[in-house]
């Protein structure tokens, strides 16, 4: 079971290769937080890349 969802997506080439650096950083101000599953996507056309990871996770504030 997950409360909670965050997506990071990044369509530009710099920003995709920074992509796993803003989850770490995501994950390490969020400690509590239990993932529960993670879903990467990608969808393109004939000029860009779209790349997603989609992180569900249960907090354990929430009430």
């Amino acid at each position: 079971m997950f409360n909670g969802v965050k997506v990071f997506s990044a369509t530009m080439l710099a920003d995709r290769e920074r992509l796993g650096e803003k989850i770490t950083a995501w994950l390490q101000a969020h400690p509590r937080y239990k993932l529960v599953d993670i879903w990467v996507t990608q969808s393109s056309d004939m000029s860009f890349h779209c790349f997603a990871i989609t992180i569900f996770y249960f907090d354990p504030d929430v009430k």
